[in-house]
């Protein structure tokens, strides 16, 4: 299967973007690295395919990619200079309200607070310390493994630990009196798939309203994956490779091999590693919990969605939920295992920053609600009333759409078990102990393998730091590196 000369040190499974990170972690040491995906192209939720028509590029899952900006391992991967180009819609990410009202949230954050009227004040006191130390802590969040506090910035750090624990109900309402303060943050903290009445969704919606005003919420031009194929071509460049549509189903065929990474479910390895592996840890993987799946469309229209409110047109992303109460009974019911006919819909239209996504004149958007794990009910009904129930005549402008069901979704990536694209609840108790309680959770109990998921801390994103951490660890125990040598720039 190698197109190696000679076998590789290392073997990463799965060619998502913590599987390509932890590759190019391993290369940047100087070892042969090999990716096996079950694709038939690498990029796991990266991956972007003309559904529908010749022309028209849709994003499977991953569009919007703020975290691929902000995140350390992307931000040392450089990948605007590995050709890989982020477009900024005007308006990161739009909420509409009944009546024709919205909130809005722009780039900047004096813009967005404006737009508020009465919660302006409230929302510049919580957002304007955590966007002047935005970097310290997405860092601390993301890798507090690797690095000690930011001193300068233990305040706004530890503000937004304790701010973030409790529900978004919590915080929206102890901080906004406005229909459009509350949605807004409630709508940011919906993408995490959670009951919104859990413990963290607070820290969620706060972290993704603190990105747009700190590195906004761009797309990719011509579609994400543009980002998996830079990692792609930096890893074969360093003389790795990627195998694609080959799936693994017994570790053994690794035999040999001193480190093997698996950006896979936890399920999965369990599975892979047969009898190498002890009791005690498959009972902690039965405890795992998946979370909701989704059932997404994709769409060609005839013009861009006509939203009642005309700066919703502007917007790359838009939350469809109506205000606070509906967003979170919206997101109860499928965490309870029901359906409803007035869902969350999470939607982005990507042609609105980036025309380059679909031929002269043409548009595409794309909408998923979350439903009960591993559903197969198409909610294309209820997802299209939601969408013209803010845009009228938004129906009439559908040329074609594309459907996937959460069991559709598992089917197209084995990881998004039940159509859980999380790879697992990201609960309290889940991120402290994702996805088993061990002092290091990237390690397993089969010597040299490691997990290198989303099932991982820091969890679900475009982030490539689950790879990358699980990477160092394996460069430590296996190979004895300490010092891990940083990525190699890009060739010109």
């Amino acid at each position: 299967m190698s197109g190696l000369a000679g076998r590789p040190d290392a073997v990463v499974v799965g060619a998502g973007p913590n599987g390509l990170a932890a590759a190019l972690r391993l290369s940047a040491a100087g070892l042969r690295v090999q990716v096996v995906d079950a694709g038939q192209r690498p990029g796991g939720g990266m991956r972007t395919e003309e559904l529908i028509r010749p022309g028209f590029h849709h994003d499977v899952c991953s569009t919007v990619q703020p975290m691929a900006v902000a995140a350390p391992f992307f931000r040392e991967f450089d990948a605007e200079s590995r050709g890989v180009r982020y477009v900024h819609p005007e308006v990161n990410f739009a909420h509409p309200l009944d009546g024709g009202a919205a909130a809005l949230s722009f780039r900047s954050l004096e813009e967005t607070a404006a737009g508020l009227g009465a919660d302006a004040d409230a929302y510049r006191r919580l957002f304007g310390p955590l966007v002047e130390h935005g970097t310290d802590v997405i860092d601390f969040f993301l890798s507090s493994r690797l690095r000690s506090l930011p001193t300068r910035s233990v305040p706004q750090i530890t503000k937004f630990a304790l701010t973030g624990l409790p529900n978004v109900r919590w915080l929206s309402q102890r901080y906004f009196d406005t229909d459009e303060g509350q949605a807004l943050i409630a709508g940011a903290a919906a993408h995490g798939m959670l009951d919104l009445s859990q413990p963290l969704t607070s820290a969620l919606g706060m972290l993704l309203a603190m990105l747009s005003h700190h590195v906004g919420w761009p797309l990719i031009e011509g579609g994400s994956q543009k980002l998996a194929d830079a990692m792609v071509t930096a890893l074969e460049e360093q003389g790795g490779e990627v195998v694609t549509g080959h799936r693994v189903t017994d570790l053994g065929e690794f035999e040999g091999i001193p480190a093997v990474l698996l950006d896979t479910s936890p399920g999965d390895f369990v599975a892979m590693a047969g009898d190498r592996l002890n009791e005690g840890y498959r009972r902690w993987v039965r405890r795992y919990k998946h979370g909701a799946g989704v059932f997404k469309i994709d769409w060609i229209l005839s013009e861009p969605v006509p939203w009642a409110n005309p700066d919703v047109r502007r917007a790359g992303t838009i939350h469809v939920a109506g205000d606070l109460e509906e967003t979170i009974a919206g997101e109860r019911a499928p965490n309870e295992g029901r359906l409803t006919d007035k869902p969350y819909v999470l939607a982005v239209q990507p042609t609105v920053p980036d025309p380059s996504r679909a031929p002269e004149g043409g548009h595409i958007f794309w909408a998923y609600v979350h439903v009960p794990h591993g559903s197969d009910v198409d909610m294309t009904a209820a997802i299209e009333d939601q969408v013209e129930r803010f845009a009228p005549g938004f129906k009439d402008t559908i040329v074609e759409r594309a459907t996937k069901t959460a069991v559709q979704m598992e089917q197209w990536n084995p990881s998004y078990l039940g159509g859980d694209i999380s790879n697992g609840q990201a609960t309290l108790r889940q991120m402290l102990a994702r996805p088993v309680p061990r002092w290091n959770t990237y390690r397993t109990p089969v010597r040299g393998v490691y997990l290198a998921s989303a099932a991982t801390p820091p969890g679900p994103a475009v982030h490539g730091m689950c790879g990358d951490l699980a990477a160092r660890t394996a460069l430590r125990d296996v190979f004895g590196v300490r010092e891990v040598p940083p990525l190699r720039p890009a060739l010109h």
